[in-house]
């Protein structure tokens, strides 16, 4: 689990708009964002959000990228779907959202099972984490971090 200060592992991912990114080494400030899955209703508002203020993010320098487990291909679906302006990255192998901790057991009418918690890391453009939101909640939450990255 990565907390404020760490430095990130150098972990690539490519996004959904063809552009790569090394976490370890971004060279810009990112705001990178966890949630569950595509198309479900959290998680649309959180994508909707960030959508919102994706041009303040720009003017502040600050690049934002959401992640999940869901294929690419799903994301592309989503972001047509919602005109979603941020750029998603698909984590099918786990190793991104293993190394940050935010792959963790949860619980539903007592059945006990493995999935994605909702978190935001604001990571500097030396990969270092600035600062991290763990168990986040929607509403809100991306002028939150908009607020710690301007």
């Amino acid at each position: 689990m990565l907390s404020e200060g760490d430095k990130v592992p150098a972990l690539k991912t490519k996004l959904s708009d063809g552009t790569h990114l090394d976490l370890g080494a971004p060279g810009q400030p990112v705001v990178l964002y966890f949630y569950p899955k595509d198309d479900t209703s959290g998680c649309t508002k959180e994508a909707q959000d960030f959508t919102e203020l994706a041009e303040d993010f720009a003017k502040a320098g600050v690049k934002v990228v959401g992640l999940s487990r869901d294929p690419m291909k799903k994301h592309d679906k989503f972001i047509e779907k919602y005109a979603l302006k941020v750029p998603l990255a698909s984590d099918e192998e786990g190793a991104i959202s293993n190394a940050f901790g935010t792959w963790v057991e949860k619980s539903m009418y007592g059945r006990k099972y493995m999935g994605m918690e909702r978190a935001t890391y604001l990571i500097s453009a030396d990969g270092h984490v600035q600062k991290a939101w763990r168990k986040v909640k929607v509403p809100g939450h991306a002028t939150e971090v908009l607020k710690a990255a301007s």
